[in-house]
């Protein structure tokens, strides 16, 4: 399907990324088709994995998360038995909202959501007791300029 998409399923795309409360109603009235023509594309969409969730953003700040750390990660330790307790560690860790193997010098990197310094501290403590790194550091963000769950279409 993705090759098939066209400008009509991008538009609902751009609809449902922007407000996944829309109604159908609502979307196919933005789009011109039918409700029922709006309504199978929708599922299709979802059924061929293009939609994966419908969701709610949360402001971080206002439910007791307003810093955001970026967690550089570099290990000597590649083999299987590591990584999958890598990320048995970090699903058990709500604070992680995103992790990324990389390519280049840095081995992953996270995106960490805490309420301060000392909930980071004792993120890191935590982390660095149940798994094995060479180095861990960490930047914290002082601005989000520019943030959004949104794929470009």
């Amino acid at each position: 399907m993705p090759d098939t998409l066209d400008s009509t399923d991008r538009k609902i795309l751009d609809l449902l990324q922007r407000d996944a409360a829309l109604s159908v109603d609502q979307i196919s009235e933005a789009v011109a088709l039918s409700r029922n023509a709006c309504w199978r594309r929708i599922k299709q969409m979802e059924t061929a994995g293009i939609i994966t969730a419908r969701v709610a953003l949360v402001d971080a700040a206002k439910v007791g998360a307003p810093l955001t750390a970026i967690v550089l990660i570099r290990t000597s330790n590649h083999d299987a038995g590591w990584i999958t307790t890598f990320q048995q560690t970090l699903d058990r860790m709500p604070e992680v909202v995103g992790a990324y193997r990389m390519s280049g010098d840095l081995d992953y990197v996270l995106r960490v959501r805490v309420a301060d310094v000392p909930a980071y501290d004792d993120f890191y403590k935590r982390l660095t007791s149940r798994i094995s790194v060479s180095d861990v550091s960490a930047s914290f963000v002082m601005e989000e300029i520019k943030e959004t769950t949104a794929v470009p279409l």
